[in-house]
């Protein structure tokens, strides 16, 4: 079985974020590089499967970024991750959803896949919105905040998906795509043995043009425009009212809400 999960190159958590006033985009350039956090738990979910499944099954990972960020999908490799393919191209800069999981459809298409494994947001977007528009171009089912995968074999999948008062027990036909919750599992740590195996395994590089694509890219072809961008406004000051008893201070909390035309 050929499992590929999908990850996403983020910013370091520990870094300061700036947005450059001119593109309205995240600064990207002298900043170090990281494995969106996310993700990491759906690299765990893989490795996972692929100890059950045994050594025929293999892990591969998958990401658009520049290829100047490629040496930081090691770490993926360092857990346990068999290889990596990198989608490379300066078209692509300033990609929105739409034109992201298009570019990335038809780059999965050629790896080819039995399942898709991806964590539900990234650290610097959170739009949570590539993993659905993902499944809808390739044609395939998305099955979402999944927790733990319970079978998966002769075409088909059966998972655990988490909902507000529990769980859902939902099942599919493959390939399909999932997106994991934290609750898969905490994510391994990479062993001195995988660090160093991670050096000699291989990252892929892959232009639009290697995969097929012959369409605008980028920013031209974006559905979304960044028109402005403001800091949140700054919280009043808190308000304390001291209270008599019950009664008055039901009251204060009463006219406070009155005053904002709350009630």
């Amino acid at each position: 079985m050929k499992i590929v999960v999908t990850v996403k190159l983020v910013p370091d958590p520990n870094a300061v974020r700036r947005i450059d006033p001119a593109t309205k985009r995240l600064v990207r350039t002298g900043v170090d590089t990281a494995l969106n956090p996310f993700d990491e738990y759906a690299i765990e979910a893989a490795l996972q499967l692929k100890e059950r499944l045994g050594p025929d099954t293999t892990v591969t990972i998958f990401t658009m970024a520049p290829e100047s960020m490629k040496e930081s999908l090691r770490k993926a490799l360092a857990m346990g991750a068999d290889d990596a393919v990198v989608l490379s191209d300066p078209a692509l800069e300033g990609s929105d959803v739409s034109v992201t999981s298009y570019a990335m459809a038809q780059a999965l298409k050629k790896i080819g896949f039995d399942v898709i494994l991806s964590g539900a947001l990234s650290d610097d977007g959170n739009t949570g919105g590539v993993p659905g528009a993902l499944a809808e171009h390739l044609g395939v089912p998305g099955l979402t905040n999944v927790r733990k995968i319970e079978e998966i074999g002769d075409g088909r999948i059966k998972a655990q998906r988490e909902t507000d008062t529990g769980y859902q027990v939902v099942t599919g036909p493959l390939p399909a795509l999932v997106t994991v919750t934290m609750a898969v599992g905490e994510p391994r740590y990479a062993s001195l043995k995988g660090i160093m195996g991670a050096k000699k395994k291989t990252i892929d590089v892959l232009s639009a043009a290697d995969v097929g694509i012959d369409r605008p890219l980028g920013s031209d072809s974006a559905k979304m425009e960044v028109v402005a961008i403001a800091a949140p406004k700054s919280r009043e000051k808190a308000r304390v009212v001291e209270a008599a008893d019950g009664a008055s201070g039901a009251q204060a909390i009463f006219d406070f809400l009155r005053e904002r035309k709350l009630v």
